[in-house]
């Protein structure tokens, strides 16, 4: 597991026993992995990306890499292009919509190295990829397809932050007609009502359209045309949004993004055990078709990152198990819409 020492590779290191798997541990800097090694007695490697021959050599011993370290539009080219050298599978946390059509392109040749790539592994975007399928199979002809997430009482963590950061003052995206189409963040609100629980009040939220990787992994597993992704931002945030367009050129400066960077450091590496344990995530999709009819379906999760681990582990367990598909897959399109429901805590409504 690459990126052992960040705020999601502890947590998959430290859940990885309760699925019988005990990985090895591998970062750039000994210093930050080998103390986490040493405490969950599990082996560790120092890795540097750069080193494409160490790389390789060290892909040797192994079956699947999981990739947590992030910004995956850095680490994910180099460890694919290994993986598929090597004959190894590939595993990521990666959410950037750039990032899945990236790999898209590595298909062909992951199926003649016999190995499966497979980004998005966490709940970037495991819950929604499920939901799209299942909404898929209730509306077989269906032409529009809207997911929406949220996630209650918990916070970002430093890695996922710093990606955000990455992104400032880039444009938003959906999908129409097929085609991935350029949009401000934002460009569309809505009020959501999510699913809560069984016996619960559902909770109305409002929500708006961004980037999510779902525009390029849902009409990867689905093949529906038009896709639109939301989540939760307060509802004052959309006059911030329509005028951000005057001030994309700062927030893509340097400078800017380092200062943000530099305010992150003081900040925890992410929410704490306590607060994970207090909060929950929540998914919605619904898909329609020419006529106008809809299908709807509603999900709510562990916290995010909890579930991360969790689905992480479950799908490394599973190739390991030779239960894999050749090639590019997405969550749903190699396990199917069922996957998300054999993760602890996951409730379902339809």
């Amino acid at each position: 597991m690459y990126g052992a020492n960040g705020y999601s590779g502890e947590l998959i290191a430290r859940y990885a026993a309760g699925y019988g798997l005990y990985p090895t541990l591998a970062g750039r800097r000994e210093a930050a992995v080998k103390p986490l090694a040493d405490r969950l007695q599990l082996p560790y490697k120092v890795l540097n990306l750069d080193d494409t021959y160490a790389l390789k050599e060290s892909l040797q011993e192994v079956k699947v890499v999981l990739n947590a370290a992030g910004p995956y539009d850095f680490t994910a080219k180099p460890m694919v292009e290994a993986c598929i050298a090597m004959g190894v599978h590939y595993l990521d946390l990666n959410g950037d919509l750039a990032v899945f059509e990236l790999l898209k392109v590595y298909d062909e040749q992951a199926k003649q190295a016999g190995i499966m790539l497979l980004p998005g592994a966490g709940f970037d975007v495991v819950p929604t990829d499920c939901i799209a399928l299942y909404l898929k199979k209730q509306l077989p002809d269906a032409v529009e397809l809207k997911l929406a997430f949220v996630i209650l009482n918990s916070g970002l963590s430093r890695g996922t932050s710093i990606t955000t950061i990455n992104k400032l003052g880039e444009p938003g995206a959906s999908r129409k007609g097929g085609k991935i189409v350029a949009e401000p963040v934002g460009k569309k609100q809505r009020w959501v009502d999510f699913y809560t629980g069984k016996g619960k009040p559902g909770k109305k939220i409002f929500v708006m359209s961004l980037p999510w990787g779902d525009v390029s992994t849902a009409y990867a597993t689905t093949g529906i045309p038009d896709i639109e992704a939301y989540t939760l931002m307060p509802p004052g945030s959309r006059w911030v949004l329509k005028f951000q367009y005057l001030f994309n050129w700062l927030l893509r400066k340097e400078t800017v993004r380092n200062f943000i960077k530099k305010q992150l450091d003081k900040r925890p590496a992410g929410p704490d055990d306590d607060m994970r344990s207090n909060a929950c995530s929540l998914v919605w999709g619904q898909a329609k078709n020419s006529t106008g009819r809809m299908a709807t379906a509603r999900l709510r999760c562990p916290e995010a990152y909890d579930l991360t681990a969790h689905s992480m582990l479950l799908i490394a367990k599973k190739v390991l198990e030779d239960k894999y598909v050749p090639g590019y897959q997405t969550p749903a399109g190699a396990y199917g819409e069922q996957l998300i429901l054999e993760l602890p805590g996951v409730d379902m409504e339809s």
